[in-house]
C-alpha cells in the first residue's frame, strides 16, 4: 500500500534542509506463510521472500531512444525502460506471492533521457509562474509499480535540489540517503533507511531494514548545486552507523541499496577521502548486512558474494545493469530459531527485460508525456551542409567534436570580452560522449544536439599555464592502450585503457599535438604547439571546460584548483542549440580542423 509520507518526512521543504525523522519507515504488509509447521500447533519454521531491484534507470520508461527517434536497440538486442521491467515485476509477484515481495532501486532515476530532461527544464515538475508542476513520468511509473524504497543517485542532483525535492514529494515511497547530510546540522537530509514488516501467519513478523547509500562524488560532480547545502560522507562510515541501528530496531534482515560500484575504484583521485565504488567494501567491513543492491557503474553482475571480515558471514551483491535492461532478484530463506528469524540462504540473479512485453498500464500512464517529448525533440533548429558523426571520434579529430569546442570557445571569448582576461587565448576541452551521435546533412533537430551532448553539464572557464595543459593532455592520453610501432592496430582494442570511459578522454582545441601511443602513458604528448610555435610552459591560457571536469570529475590534474574566470548556469547542450539557431546553417569547413592525431614513433596511425 502507498506510504503516508508524513510518517517519515519532516515538514521542511527547503533546499538542503535536513529531514526530521525518528528512525526508519515501517510499512506493514501481510505475507503469506511459505511452510507450515503443523506438529503440535507450532509456528512455521521457515519463510521465504523475494526482493527485486533496479538501478540507473536514467529516465527510461519506454523502450525508446529519443536521440534516434525510434525503438531502442543495441548489438546485444537489449530492451530498456520501466514499462518492460513492470512486466517482469508482475511475473515475480505472481510466482512468489504479492505479499512476499519487495521492490527497490539503487538510484539515478531522473536524468538521462529527453523525457526526464523535459520535466526538469522545459515543463518542470517544480512548476512555473506560481502554477503547480506536472507529475514526473518516473514518479507515475514507479508509484504504479509499488516501489518500497530507492536510494539517491548522483544524477538526482543534476537539476538542483528544488527539482529533487519536488520529485521526492511526488513519490509514494522514500528516497533514501544515509550519507546525504545537511551541511550545517550534519543531520540526514533524506531518510537514511526504511523498515518493512512482513506478517507471517502463525509466526512473528519478519522485519526487513533497507539502508540507502549514495555516492560521495556528488560533492564534486554537482558542486554548484550542493556546496554549502549538503555533504556526502563515505558509504562504509555511514553504514557502520546505521546497520547497528536497524538491528537494534529488531530487523531480521538488512539490505543495502548502494549507488556505488563494486570494485573500490575512484574516478576523482584523492579529491575526496571516500572511494567512489565502495559496495564490496561495505559488505566486507560492516557486519550485519545480508544483501546489497549495487548501482552507479552501469555493469551487469548477477550475483557476487563477499565475506564479511568481522563475522565471516557471506553478503550477496547484485547489479542489474542500466536503464531497466535487467531486474535483480534476491531470494531469501529464513528459519525461525528460538523465536527469532535467521537468514539461512540468499541467492541472486537477474532477469532480462528483452524477454518481457510492455506493461500496458505503465505505458498508458506515461503515453501522453512520451508523445509530448517526441514532438519536442523533433523541433528543427537549423541545417548542416554536411553530415558529421562520432563513429571515429575516439581516435580521430572529428568535425563533430570541433563543433562542441567551437561553441564553447566562442561563448567564453564573448563572455570575457572587455575584461581582465580578454587578451588571453581561449582553448576548449571536449569529449566524445557517445560513439553513435550524428549531425545529419540537411535538417538539424533538438534530438541531434541532445545526442551529441547527453549530459546536463554547464560551462566554466579556468586559467591554466602551458605546463599545466601539457600535464592535462598527458593524463587524458592514458585513455589509449600502448601499441608498439609496426603492430596491427585494432580500434576496438585501442581505447579505454584501464577501463577509462570515453567521457574521461578530452581533446583540447586551440593547440596542435600528437599522441604517441607507442610510448607509455605519461610521456605521449609530442609536438605540442600553439599558433605554430612550441607551447610556452609559462604562458597563460583560458580553458573552456564543462563543470564536471572543472570540479574534479575524472581526476584530471590542475583544473579543479585553477582560477575560475567565468561560469555559466546554462547547459552546454542548450548553448549548442542556441548557437545553431543563430547560425541557421552550419558548415564544418568554417570550424573543423585536424589539431591532434595518433602517431607511433612519429608515423601517423591513421
Amino acid at each position: 500500500m502507498p506510504l503516508n509520507r508524513r510518517t517519515f518526512l519532516g515538514s521542511s521543504a527547503a533546499a538542503g534542509a535536513g529531514v526530521a525523522i525518528a528512525g526508519g519507515v515501517a510499512v506493514p504488509a501481510e505475507a503469506e506463510e511459505q511452510h507450515h509447521g503443523k506438529g503440535h500447533g507450532r509456528p512455521p519454521k521457515r519463510y521465504s521472500f523475494t526482493v527485486m531491484g533496479t538501478t540507473d534507470l536514467h529516465g527510461h520508461v519506454f523502450n525508446w531512444d529519443y536521440f534516434t527517434d525510434k525503438e531502442y536497440d543495441d548489438k546485444a538486442h537489449n530492451d530498456v525502460g520501466l514499462a518492460k521491467v513492470a512486466t517482469l515485476v508482475k511475473q515475480v509477484r505472481e510466482d512468489k506471492g504479492h505479499r512476499n515481495t519487495m521492490l527497490i532501486d539503487a538510484g539515478d532515476i531522473i536524468q538521462g533521457t529527453q523525457l526526464s530532461y523535459y520535466y526538469a527544464r522545459v515543463e518542470p515538475i517544480t512548476g512555473t509562474h506560481g502554477k503547480r508542476g506536472p507529475k514526473h513520468p518516473m514518479a507515475l511509473a514507479m508509484n504504479h509499480m509499488r516501489y518500497d524504497a530507492a536510494a539517491l543517485g548522483n544524477h538526482e542532483f543534476n537539476y538542483g535540489i528544488p527539482t529533487l525535492r519536488a520529485f521526492q514529494e511526488q513519490l509514494n515511497f522514500p528516497l533514501l540517503g544515509a550519507n546525504a547530510l545537511d551541511a550545517k546540522t550534519l543531520k540526514p537530509a533524506f531518510p537514511p533507511y526504511a523498515v518493512r514488516c512482513l506478517k507471517v501467519h502463525g509466526g512473528p513478523d519478519v522485519k526487513v531494514g533497507i539502508l540507502g547509500l549514495t555516492n560521495p562524488g556528488i560533492a564534486i560532480w554537482d558542486k554548484a548545486n550542493v556546496q554549502g547545502k549538503m555533504t556526502f560522507p563515505g558509504l562504509v562510515e555511514q553504514a557502520k552507523k546505521y546497520v547497528p541501528r536497524l538491528r537494534a530496531l529488531g530487523c531480521d534482515v538488512v539490505i543495502c541499496t548502494d549507488h556505488s560500484g563494486l570494485d573500490g575504484s575512484t574516478s576523482y583521485g584523492d579529491a575526496l577521502p571516500y572511494p567512489e565504488n565502495a559496495s564490496s567494501l561495505v559488505a566486507e567491513q560492516v557486519p550485519g548486512i545480508d544483501a546489497i543492491l549495487v548501482g552507479h557503474t552501469h555493469k551487469e553482475v548477477p550475483s557476487r558474494t563477499v565475506v564479511n571480515k568481522e563475522t565471516g558471514k557471506s553478503v550477496v551483491l547484485s547489479e542489474p545493469y542500466m536503464w531497466g535492461m535487467r531486474l535483480s532478484v534476491f531470494d531469501f530463506e529464513l528459519e525461525l530459531s528460538r523465536g527469532q528469524w535467521q537468514v539461512t540462504s540468499v541467492k541472486a540473479d537477474v532477469l532480462n527485460a528483452n524477454t518481457a512485453d510492455e506493461d500496458p498500464v505503465v505505458a498508458k500512464l506515461v503515453r501522453a508525456e512520451h508523445e509530448k517529448v517526441v514532438a519536442y525533440v523533433n523541433q528543427v533548429i537549423g541545417t548542416s551542409k554536411t553530415a558529421m558523426t562520432t563513429a571515429e571520434a575516439a581516435w580521430k579529430d572529428e568535425p563533430i567534436i570541433d563543433l562542441i569546442s567551437t561553441v564553447q570557445a566562442e561563448t567564453v571569448k564573448a563572455a570575457l570580452a572587455g575584461g581582465a582576461y580578454a587578451s588571453l587565448p581561449v582553448l576548449s576541452q571536449a569529449s566524445c560522449f557517445s560513439r553513435n551521435a550524428a549531425i545529419p546533412a540537411g535538417t538539424i533537430t533538438i534530438k541531434d544536439a541532445a545526442g551529441l551532448y547527453p549530459y546536463e553539464n554547464t560551462m566554466e572557464a579556468r586559467l591554466l599555464t602551458g605546463a599545466q595543459l601539457k600535464d592535462y593532455l598527458e593524463f587524458s592520453a592514458r585513455y589509449y592502450v600502448q601499441t608498439p610501432a609496426g603492430a596491427p592496430v585494432d580500434t576496438s582494442k585501442l581505447t579505454n585503457a584501464d577501463n577509462t570511459p570515453d567521457y574521461n578522454y578530452d581533446a583540447v582545441s586551440g593547440l596542435t599535438y600528437d599522441i604517441d601511443v607507442a610510448k607509455p602513458a605519461g610521456s605521449r604528448i609530442v609536438n605540442l604547439s600553439f599558433q605554430g610555435k612550441p607551447l610556452d610552459p609559462a604562458g597563460q591560457f583560458v580553458l573552456a571546460v564543462n563543470n564536471y571536469r572543472a570540479n574534479g570529475g575524472g581526476g584530471f590534474p590542475h583544473v579543479a584548483t585553477a582560477k575560475q574566470v567565468w561560469a555559466n548556469s546554462d547547459e552546454i547542450r542548450n548553448t549548442i542549440i542556441a548557437w545553431v539557431k543563430a547560425k541557421g546553417t552550419i558548415d564544418p569547413a568554417t570550424f573543423a580542423s585536424v589539431d591532434w592525431k595518433l602517431v607511433r614513433d612519429g608515423v601517423p596511425v591513421f
